[in-house]
C-alpha cells in the first residue's frame, strides 16, 4: 500500500470519527463509553486503593448504631398501612425509597442484599432494610440511577416481586433486566423524559459520577439523576454524583427544585487519598448541601449513608455535618432533612400539596 493510499485513509477515519463526535452529546464517546458533563472534576490521579489500608481503617471505625437512626419493624409495617392512601416517601435504606404519588408507587435504587457486591462479596449491611423484599407494596415504576452493586443488586432484581413494573434506567444496563423477565424496560439517555400518566413524567439528567461492574466495563454503561414531576412538584434523585458546574445548569433549567434527595455519605478515603473529606464522585454532605443550593432546591433530604461501610467517614457523621451545616447553604435545619431508616412522612405535608 503506497504513502498515498495510507495518508488517503487515515483521512478518512480521522473526518468520520470527527463527523461522528459533531452528531453525538459530549458525553458519548467514539468507543461507546460515556463521559460526565463537560468541566467537572476528575478523580485525583495520586489516589492509591489499598486493600490492606481501607481494611486496617475499616477496623477503627465505630460500628455502634443509635437506636435513633432505624425505626421498629412493627411501626414500619403499621405506617406502611396507615400511609397506604397517602402519597409518602418513606426510606428503606442506602438510596433505596419507596415515594408514592396518586396511584404511582415508586421504588429507586432498590438493595436488599446482605452485601452491596458479587455473590457473597462486598460490604456488608450494618443496618437491614426497613422491609422485606416480600414486605413492599406493589411498585409501579422502578429507577435505577448506575450499575454500581450498592445500587444495582442483582439478587434484588431477579427476585423483585413486580416484575410488571416499568423499569427507567441508563442505557445500556436493559439487558440485565429483560433477562430477567421484566417486560417494561426504557433505557434513558440525558435529558430523555417519560410521561407516566397525566400528573407524572419523569427526566433522565446528568451526574457527575461513573459506572462499572467488572474490570473490563469501566464506563461502558451511562449513570445519572431522575427529575420526578408530578403535579407542579419536582422531586429531583441525585445519586450518586459528585460536585460539578452541571448543577447550576440544571437549577437554571429546571429549578427551583421543590425536594432534593442526594448523597451525603461515601466520601472520606484518607490516607490512600492525599487529603479528608473529598471525593471527585462522591458528595460529602457540605457538597451536597452546595448541589442543593445550586438546583435552587426548597428542601433536602440526605442519603447513601448509615447502611453500609463504602468508606472511612465514622458512620453517623454524614447526617451530623448535613444539619451542622445546612444554614451555612441557605437551608434552615428543618429544611435539610435526615430520615431514620423505616421512616415514612407524608409528601402533601412535606411539599405542601392536596
Amino acid at each position: 500500500m503506497s504513502k498515498l493510499t495510507i495518508l488517503i485513509v487515515i483521512f478518512f477515519i480521522y473526518n468520520s470519527l470527527t463527523i461522528a463526535m459533531e452528531k453525538k452529546p459530549f458525553h458519548h464517546l467514539p468507543d461507546g463509553t460515556f463521559r460526565n458533563p463537560e468541566g467537572s472534576p476528575e478523580r485525583n490521579s495520586n489516589f492509591k486503593w489499598s486493600f490492606r489500608t481501607y481494611n486496617e481503617e475499616k477496623k477503627k471505625l465505630d460500628m455502634t448504631v443509635p437506636q435513633d437512626h432505624v425505626v421498629e419493624k412493627s411501626k414500619v409495617l403499621s405506617d406502611l398501612e396507615r400511609f397506604k392512601n397517602d402519597d409518602y416517601i418513606a426510606w428503606i435504606g442506602h438510596a433505596t425509597f419507596l415515594i408514592k404519588l396518586g396511584n404511582t408507587t415508586i421504588i429507586t435504587d432498590p438493595v436488599f442484599s446482605k452485601n452491596a457486591g458479587p455473590l457473597i462479596f462486598g460490604p456488608k449491611r450494618f443496618t437491614e432494610p426497613a422491609l422485606k423484599l416480600n414486605k413492599i407494596p406493589k411498585t409501579d415504576l422502578f429507577l435505577l440511577t448506575h450499575n454500581h452493586y450498592d445500587h444495582q443488586d442483582m439478587r434484588t432484581i431477579t427476585r423483585f416481586p413486580f416484575k410488571g413494573s416499568k423499569v427507567l434506567l441508563p442505557l445500556k444496563l436493559g439487558k440485565y433486566f429483560t433477562r430477567n423477565g421484566y417486560r417494561d424496560v426504557r433505557e434513558m439517555d440525558w435529558y430523555d423524559e417519560i410521561k407516566i400518566n397525566s400528573e407524572l413524567k419523569v427526566t433522565f439528567l446528568p451526574a457527575v459520577h461513573w459506572s462499572k461492574r467488572s474490570l473490563t466495563d469501566t464506563n461502558k454503561t451511562l449513570w445519572g439523576n431522575f427529575l420526578i414531576e408530578y403535579k407542579d412538584k419536582k422531586i429531583l434523585f441525585a445519586c450518586d454524583t459528585g460536585v460539578g458546574n452541571i448543577y447550576k445548569e440544571l437549577g437554571n433549567k429546571f429549578g427551583p427544585i421543590d425536594l432534593t434527595l442526594i448523597n451525603i455519605g461515601a466520601y472520606n478515603f484518607y490516607p490512600m487519598m492525599p487529603y479528608k473529606d473529598k471525593s471527585a464522585y462522591h458528595t460529602n454532605p457540605e457538597e451536597a448541601l452546595s448541589i442543593a443550593r445550586d438546583l435552587k432546591s426548597k428542601k433536602v433530604i440526605g442519603m447513601h449513608w448509615g447502611t453500609f461501610v463504602l468508606s472511612l467517614e465514622p458512620i453517623m457523621e454524614p447526617r451530623k455535618r448535613f444539619k451542622d451545616n445546612a444554614e451555612k447553604y441557605g437551608f434552615k435545619k428543618e429544611e435539610a432533612i435526615i430520615f431514620k431508616i423505616g421512616e415514612f412522612q407524608s409528601l402533601k405535608n412535606l411539599l405542601s400539596y392536596n
